[in-house]
């Protein structure tokens, strides 16, 4: 069962079926009840929601409360609710009294989900429950939607979260930076975004094969004060607040091959 047919309740519902698994849906507008139907999806009715065993939310954060409210005394004792949230904790589902003893879950696929049509196959996956039963049930779920769980603390969600979206919303606000530092070079944004994406794309394929510090390149790590010198002179204001943070990360994961002075000088550029 999942409640919402939005970009992740739309991806998870397309997942689950490839996976051979029973899936209705319970939208909670009138245009995700049209976007349920278009894409050929069960409407969810009081039958299916009094059998379901697995109860997936992907609502707003803000609404989830209210939303579970309403719909748990239509679950069976036995449904587990699960949030698809990922800075919010099992809490967050509502008081026990309105859950009525059932098992409570956090389900969050590591996916930068933009459409209802993006795979989740070859991501991970953050697990969270106080349930041995319903833990065992979620693993199978991210076996069979080929990710790979992880287990995250419910006192470190926030922290999680925040290096998730870093991950992929941040990746996208870095471009978007880069994009404009091309721009005042006098490169369209077209053939900015052209040019930089391959870029990015052969950075990530470096960390894969030789890690953060094996993977990192550029004039941080060859120690070359000047060139950087010259960035600092030549971007916009608005990317150098963001240049300069960076420039000291990579500082962080070069040092073992810069020598004293070369670190004090990069140091004092991060920091102007």
């Amino acid at each position: 069962m999942i409640v919402g047919f939005g970009r992740l309740g739309g991806a998870l519902a397309r997942g689950m079926k490839l996976a051979r698994y029973a899936v209705c849906v319970l939208p909670h507008s009138a245009a995700s009840v049209r976007a349920t139907v278009r894409a050929g999806f069960k409407l969810a009715d009081e039958d299916a929601l009094s059998r379901a065993e697995l109860c997936f939310f992907t609502v707003p954060d803000g609404q989830l409360a209210a939303i579970v409210a309403d719909v748990v005394p239509s679950l069976s004792a036995r449904c587990a609710v699960i949030h698809c949230a990922g800075a919010l904790t099992l809490e967050d589902l509502g008081p026990r009294p309105v859950l009525g003893g059932r098992p409570r879950a956090s389900f969050h696929p590591l996916c930068a989900i933009s459409g209802p049509l993006d795979p989740l196959a070859g991501c991970s996956v953050a697990l969270s429950t106080r349930s041995p039963a319903v833990m065992k049930a979620l693993e199978r779920l991210a076996k069979s939607l080929a990710l790979h769980p992880l287990r995250v603390a419910e006192k470190s969600r926030a922290a999680y979260h925040a290096g998730a979206v870093m991950s992929a919303g941040g990746t996208v606000a870095l471009v978007s930076s880069a994009v404009e530092a091309l721009r005042t070079a006098g490169i369209s944004e077209a053939d900015a975004v052209t040019a930089l994406l391959p870029l990015v794309a052969s950075a990530l394929r470096g960390i894969q094969a030789r890690g953060l510090t094996g993977a990192l390149t550029g004039p941080v790590l060859r120690g070359d004060t000047a060139v950087l010198a010259r960035h600092v002179k030549a971007l916009p204001r608005d990317v150098l607040r963001l240049y300069r943070p960076l420039m000291a990360r990579m500082l962080m994961l070069a040092q073992p091959q810069l020598t004293p002075s070369q670190r004090r000088e990069i140091a004092a550029l991060a920091q102007e």
